[in-house]
């Protein structure tokens, strides 16, 4: 029966892509670009739009799959958000990787689906290593959504991490950094142990020669020592 209804649901596939195409917004997509988000195959939808068309369609393993191959960049984002993490394969998630072409469309795979995946951790560590911009910044995405998201994960987890953290801090390209910079940021404000941990591994960062590292270091010390965080985490 469960198969059935996601045939069902994928058979709504032309329906969903009309649905974004009606939602088209020129504007929105000349200024994407100057976010860093590739306007190719865009039809310039915000993602809250997304989020409400996502729980009107409903989730569906299928249905993510033929949005996914749609190419849209919107659809991509939506397959994202209607896909059903159970039911991910590793394949799968290698194929979407290897599609990555705006940030955007990187952290959100990441925070809406792979987070919730049997692979969101193992990946990491491959990621981590791999040289293409946006499947180096999944790793460093990823990790911060998982500090975000997943409260069943130990703490030693994430100091597995930031050894990760530290040898990718002197990537100099904007979007790898930034994700670095988010993990870093995520790990030590998720409680006073680990924010101790990630205090120090920003204080070893900040010492390397690397204009990169120093911005990844000094901004997360700004955030990870404010009185703000301290009396939180207390």
């Amino acid at each position: 029966m469960q198969g059935f209804l996601c045939y069902i649901k994928a058979m709504n596939y032309k329906e969903v892509v009309k649905e974004l195409e009606s939602m088209r917004n020129t504007t929105n997509i000349e200024g994407m670009a100057r976010f860093g988000i590739n306007p190719k195959y865009a039809l310039g939808i915000r993602v809250p739009n997304l989020r409400k068309l996502a729980k009107e369609v409903g989730k569906s393993h299928q249905l993510a799959l033929v949005l996914w191959d749609s190419g849209y960049h919107e659809a991509r984002i939506l397959a994202s958000m209607v896909d059903v993490p159970a039911e991910v394969t590793e394949e799968q998630i290698e194929q979407w990787v290897g599609d990555f072409n705006s940030w955007d469309l990187c952290d959100q795979c990441c925070m809406n689906l792979f987070v919730y995946t049997k692979f969101a951790v193992s990946k990491v560590f491959k990621w981590a290593k791999r040289e293409e911009e946006f499947q180096k910044r999944a790793a460093f995405a990823e990790i911060a959504c998982l500090a975000w998201k997943r409260k069943d994960l130990s703490d030693n987890q994430f100091l597995e991490f930031l050894p990760l953290v530290k040898e990718a801090a002197g990537d100099n390209r904007n979007f790898v950094k930034k994700a670095v910079n988010w993990a870093l940021r995520q790990i030590g404000k998720r409680n006073l142990a680990l924010n101790e941990a990630a205090i120090k591994c920003a204080k070893e960062i900040l010492k390397q020669d690397s204009k990169a590292a120093k911005w990844i270091a000094a901004d997360a010390l700004k955030e990870l020592e404010s009185d703000a965080i301290q009396k939180r985490l207390i």
